[in-house]
């Protein structure tokens, strides 16, 4: 985060997957670096049950530097769940097929209320009450029988995107029902197709069952990662996705993608 200019001082929440050591090695010296640079409002932590000894450990510790509360959640659920809403954004967690109790996140906007068109406020001279009934979607009915199209007059100022964050996994049935119309879809695909059956024993993804899911939920971009250390060009990663779901891309570090 340092590296690359994220400032940390404004994490809201951590959403962890799983517990083990790629996943949360470094989350001590995250909330000690927090508790050094003076946070002083709460931190969401997300994670599953067996990270609570984990985080009981490290306060028990290294607390006394920690001047904020951290709000722990464990996860629990079998199936979608909202963790997580604020006036814009939803947080859901779903479980994953990872051998230990490993979770997805999918953060969706919400939909936006209408805004309404100038040249409308000033066309039909529409009242602040008139304004807040077109914002709502409703079409305006005026006491003389005449009525404003929330159509013609309004308009949603955006699409909702969503993001789904899907790692560390091998297929199972419900995932792509559950990822359903996600925007961008972050995946792992550890392995190549030829290693297919090292994914099924270690419970890992391979690249075009990583692209299957991307192609079932009907996403408009797959971003891959988690690749084995097996085979340094990630460019066949992305190749063989491509065959099946052509907007894959093989993600690094510190690179930025649109939703």
């Amino acid at each position: 985060m340092v590296a690359h200019r994220i400032p940390m001082m404004k994490l809201d929440s951590l959403f962890i997957s799983h517990i083990h050591g790629d996943h949360v090695f470094g989350f001590m010296g995250l909330l000690s670096t927090l508790g050094m640079k003076g946070r002083q409002t709460p931190l969401n932590i997300f994670a599953p049950p067996a990270f609570g000894p984990m985080l009981k450990f490290f306060l028990s510790y290294y607390g006394d530097g920690i001047g904020y509360e951290i709000r722990y959640t464990p996860l629990k659920m079998k199936e979608p769940e909202t963790l997580l809403e604020t006036k814009s954004i939803r947080v859901q967690a779903f479980p994953l097929n990872h051998g230990i109790e490993t979770f997805g996140f999918r953060f969706e906007e919400k939909e936006p209320p209408f805004n309404v068109h100038k040249e409308a406020i000033e066309k039909f001279g529409l009242s602040l009450t008139e304004i807040g009934t077109l914002k709502r979607g409703e079409d305006v009915l005026r006491a003389d029988g005449s009525v404003i199209p929330a159509s013609e007059a309004a308009y949603k100022p955006f699409v909702p995107r969503s993001y789904a964050y899907c790692s560390d996994t091998a297929p199972f049935p419900e995932e792509a029902v559950w990822l359903k119309g996600t925007t961008v879809i972050y995946h792992e695909a550890t392995y190549l197709r030829e290693l297919e059956d090292q994914g099924a024993q270690r419970h890992h993804s391979t690249t075009l069952q990583a692209a299957r899911v991307a192609l079932e939920a009907g996403a408009q971009k797959l971003l891959i990662g988690h690749y084995s250390s097996r085979n340094a060009e990630i460019a066949q990663y992305e190749a063989e996705c491509r065959t099946l779901f052509p907007e894959t891309y093989a993600t690094s570090d510190g690179e930025v993608y649109d939703i």
